[in-house]
């Protein structure tokens, strides 16, 4: 399992997030506070507070490609 921050600055960038972790065939969650959503939700993503960083759950050992994927919406 890895886990990073991600950040949304505009719904466009949730959209490419939600068709970019939908690619891949393993579980992915979003954790905000005591709410986790499924990363590959789009309604479940956008029920979450947007304005910070929300923690991204992967469960698989082997996401390089998909940490290359969502690589921009990585918070630096």
């Amino acid at each position: 399992m890895k886990s990073v921050k991600v950040f949304f600055p505009s719904t466009e960038s949730v959209k490419e997030f939600v068709n970019a972790v939908s690619a891949y065939p393993y579980e992915v969650d979003l954790h905000s506070g005591r709410y986790v959503v499924d990363a590959k939700s789009l309604l479940g993503i956008f029920s979450l507070d947007l304005a910070k960083p929300i923690v991204c759950e992967i469960y698989n050992d082997n996401c390089d490609e998909l940490i290359k994927d969502i690589n921009k919406y990585i918070a630096k």
